[in-house]
C-alpha cells in the first residue's frame, strides 16, 4: 500500500496515473466521501503491491533499505540502479512488500440507548475480519455484585462467525460515571466478589465470552493492593475455565503518577497477574478539553516506554482512537463541548469549506481550521492514513502485542487497509 498526500491541484485521475491504478479502485479502497474535490493535504491509500518512494535530502540505498526492511541488493535489482552511485534527489523508488509481523487487534463496541443500531451491527461485521478480539461495552457491575449487561444483539455471532474472541468487559461505571464507591465495594467485600465472579462465569459461558476484561477507573488510590489481590483471585477462577483475563489501564508516565486515574493502576502487578493489558493512549485531545491531537505520537511513545519498564512487550495492546474532535474556538473551559467526529466527516468538512488540511509533524496528526456559516472558528484534529501508520510503526519498534481500538461505529477505512498491510491479524482458538 501506498500513502499519498494530496497536492493543489491534483484530481483522482493524475494521481491513479502516477500509481498504476484507476480513480474508481481509489475511490472504492478509500470510501471518499469526496472524490470529486479532493481536499489539499488529504491523505489517500493507494491499492498497489508494495509502495514507491521519493529519495530526499541525506538518502542513500542503505537508509531506505533500512528504513524498509529490505537489501541495497534488492532495491538496485528491482529499480535497475547502480547500486554503488548517489542517488538523486526526488528519483522514485519501488519498494518491495516486507515481511508483516503477527498482532494482535480488539475493537470495543459501545451499544446505547434502547437496541443497537444497524449501522453499529455492520461496524462490528465488517470490522470483524480484522479482529483477534471484540468488547461489547459493557457489563456494568452492580453493588451487590450482580451484572447490568449491555445489548448484545449478534455481536457474539459475528464474533463466531469471524472467529473472533469475544472480550466481556466489567466496568464500575454508574449513572455513566466511573464510581470510586463502586469499585471500594467491589474490590474489598469478599460476599460481593464471590457473587460477582460466580456472575460473570455464568455470564460468559452463556454468551461464549473467552477473555475476561476488567476495566476499573477512578479508583481510591488506597485501592491499589485491594485490585490487584482481586485480579489473582479472579484469574485462578478463569484459568479453571480455560480463559484470558485483561485489564484497561490509564496512560502513566511513572509509578508514582498521581490522582485517582492513575494511583490504583500498578502496571507492574498488572503484567505479573494478567495475560494482557490496554493501555488507553488516547484522550490527551478531548471533549471537554483545549483543541490538540487526541493521541499525539509523543505522549503516546512515553507511556509505552514507560509501561515496557514494568511489562514485558508481549502484554501490552496500545490504546487507539478512531475519532477526532471540532473544537469551537476561542475554548472555554467548562464551555461547549467539542463534537466527536470521524475521519471521513473530518474529509467532508475541510472539502465543504474549502479548507487545505495540514499534518503536525510533531503529533503525527491531520488538522484544519474554518470557519462556519454563523462566523464561528473552529479546530479540528482527527486521524488519517499517516497517523495511524505512524502508530503502526510505534508497534513494531516496541514489539507489542497489538493495538485497541476505541470505538467501532465512527468510519475510518483507511485503517482497517493499513491493518491488512503491515500485520497478520491473529486469530485465537480458546478452549
Amino acid at each position: 500500500m501506498q500513502i499519498h498526500t494530496v497536492s493543489a491541484g491534483q484530481t483522482l485521475t493524475d494521481i491513479a496515473e502516477a500509481y498504476g491504478t484507476t480513480a474508481a479502485e481509489i475511490t472504492r479502497t478509500n470510501e471518499l466521501p469526496n472524490p470529486d474535490q479532493l481536499v489539499v493535504g488529504q491523505s489517500l491509500v493507494i491499492p498497489i503491491r508494495g509502495r514507491f518512494y521519493f529519495v530526499q535530502p541525506g538518502d542513500s540505498l542503505w537508509s531506505i533499505s533500512r528504513r524498509f526492511g529490505t537489501t541495497v541488493e534488492e532495491l538496485g535489482r528491482i529499480n535497475q540502479l547502480d547500486i554503488n552511485r548517489p542517488l538523486s534527489i526526488g528519483l522514485r523508488l519501488y519498494i518491495p512488500e516486507g515481511p508483516k509481523r503477527a498482532a494482535e487487534i480488539n475493537a470495543y463496541v459501545e451499544p446505547r440507548g434502547e437496541q443497537v443500531a444497524p449501522a453499529l451491527e455492520q461496524a462490528a461485521r465488517d470490522a470483524a475480519p480484522y479482529l483477534t478480539y471484540l468488547g461489547p461495552f459493557s457489563f456494568q457491575i452492580q453493588r451487590d455484585g450482580s451484572l447490568r449487561e449491555p445489548l448484545l444483539n449478534n455481536f457474539p455471532a459475528i464474533a463466531q462467525e469471524n472467529n473472533v474472541t469475544l472480550m466481556m468487559i466489567l466496568t464500575n461505571l454508574e449513572n455513566d460515571q466511573f464510581s470510586d464507591e463502586l469499585g471500594r465495594i467491589i474490590l474489598n467485600d469478599q460476599t460481593v466478589q464471590n457473587t460477582l465472579l460466580d456472575n460473570i462465569v455464568a455470564a460468559a459461558r452463556k454468551y461464549g465470552f473467552r477473555d475476561i476484561h476488567f476495566d476499573l477507573e477512578y479508583l481510591r488510590p488506597e485501592d491499589r493492593e485491594a485490585y490487584n489481590t482481586f485480579l489473582r483471585k479472579a484469574r485462578d477462577r478463569f484459568k479453571g475455565e480455560g480463559w484470558l483475563i485483561s485489564t484497561a489501564l490509564a496512560p502513566k508516565t511513572e509509578a508514582g503518577q498521581k490522582g485517582k486515574w492513575y494511583e490504583a493502576h500498578d502496571y507492574k502487578a498488572h503484567g505479573e497477574i494478567v495475560d494482557f493489558v490496554i493501555i488507553m493512549t488516547y484522550e490527551w485531545g478531548y471533549s471537554g478539553g483545549p483543541a490538540q491531537a487526541v493521541s499525539p505520537i509523543g505522549p503516546v511513545r512515553q507511556v509505552l516506554e514507560y509501561a515496557l519498564t514494568e511489562m514485558p512487550a508481549e502484554k501490552i495492546m496500545m490504546g487507539q482512537n478512531l475519532y477526532g474532535y471540532d473544537w469551537t474556538l476561542p475554548f472555554v473551559q467548562g464551555g461547549e463541548y467539542a463534537r466527536a467526529i470521524s475521519p471521513q466527516q473530518a474529509i467532508q468538512l475541510a472539502a465543504r469549506y474549502n479548507v487545505p488540511i495540514s499534518y503536525n509533524e510533531r503529533a503525527q496528526a491531520p488538522t484544519f481550521t474554518y470557519t462556519d456559516e454563523e462566523g464561528r472558528q473552529h479546530e479540528v484534529w482527527f486521524e488519517d492514513a499517516r497517523s495511524i501508520q505512524a502508530k503502526f510503526d510505534l508497534i513494531k519498534e516496541l514489539d507489542l502485542r497489538g493495538i485497541s481500538y476505541w470505538k467501532l461505529g465512527l468510519s475510518f477505512p483507511q485503517n482497517w487497509l493499513l491493518i491488512a498491510d503491515n500485520f497478520n491479524v491473529e486469530k485465537k482458538t480458546i478452549s
